[in-house]
């Protein structure tokens, strides 16, 4: 069974070559491909794999600035994997992480996974997957000893089979640059039926930065979110996602969202649905 590792990058500098050396160094059983999205970086990060030992099995994609979630989805669309594991490009691994993180997945217990998830620069932190707080903001869930279902399943490293992941659609299509990716998904992924763990078992490492090494805009960010809600949310929570936005033009904003098809996305959703957003933020307690 082929496992695909799917990396977008952008403007990484030596993290990606760190990430794949550590990928390569570990043990598993299964066959691996590695495809990295090298979305319009200007460092030459990517430049190294020309003559990497481990060339002939990373497949590299250039693009030219499609965003994080339509990344993710490039490389989903050139994998030949049974499963497939979005990684961030700038990860420490640990031997047979792959192997005990699709154990759920094999199973029948979860439909979608993520690791135990430390800091490179803390080893006093872990944390188990993620909720929202109030302000929809993430935070990150403590320990957890054994396999739990989870609200958010983290960006930096998650795991689904091919065919859930094709079911749902992917991640959003029409998100901008960054931001709510891992969110929305998550939260289609309950909404259309099926379930996210964590498997606190299974550990790696983050780098977690200050700021992110390109550019995202305040305007792409609130454009990811009135996206979201209008794909997901009743119009309760959509009006508290609109007063979310303070440093941009809420009525601009949700203008171009709605020209860009969210209604019409809405009913498709709404039709494919399994649970309400309702029972969602009660499942776990999320007061918003």
């Amino acid at each position: 069974m082929k496992v695909s590792i799917i990396f977008p990058v952008k403007n990484e500098g030596e993290n990606l070559k760190n990430t794949l050396d550590s990928l390569f160094a570990q043990k598993t059983n299964y066959t691996l491909e590695v495809i990295v999205i090298n979305d319009a970086s200007e460092d030459h990060c990517c430049d190294f794999l020309a003559n990497y030992n481990k060339n002939d099995e990373v497949t590299l994609i250039q693009t030219e600035g499609i965003g994080a979630a339509n990344a993710r989805n490039l490389g989903a669309a050139h994998a030949s994997g049974d499963y497939l594991v979005f990684c961030d490009a700038h990860l420490k691994f640990q031997d047979w992480w792959i192997d005990h993180l699709l154990e759920p997945l094999l199973s029948g217990l979860s439909d979608a996974v993520s690791p135990a998830i430390g800091a490179f620069d803390n080893d006093q932190f872990f944390g188990y997957g993620q909720s929202l707080n109030p302000n929809f903001t993430i935070k990150w869930n403590t320990i957890k000893d054994e396999i739990s279902e989870v609200a958010i399943l983290p960006g930096a490293c998650l795991a689904i089979s091919m065919n859930v992941f094709k079911n749902v659609g992917g991640f959003e299509k029409g998100f901008k640059t960054w931001g709510h990716e891992d969110v929305e998904f998550s939260i289609k992924l309950w909404l259309f039926g099926y379930q996210c763990h964590v498997v606190p078992t299974v550990k790696i490492l983050h780098l977690f930065r200050n700021q992110h090494p390109y550019k995202v805009q305040y305007s792409d960010f609130y454009y990811n979110i009135l996206k979201l809600a209008y794909s997901h949310f009743n119009l309760e929570r959509i009006q508290q996602c609109r007063k979310l936005i303070i440093h941009s033009r809420v009525r601009e904003i949700e203008g171009l969202v709605l020209e860009d098809g969210a209604l019409e996305q809405r009913r498709d959703y709404f039709q494919r649905r399994k649970k309400s957003d309702d029972w969602y933020f009660q499942r776990f307690g999320i007061n918003f």
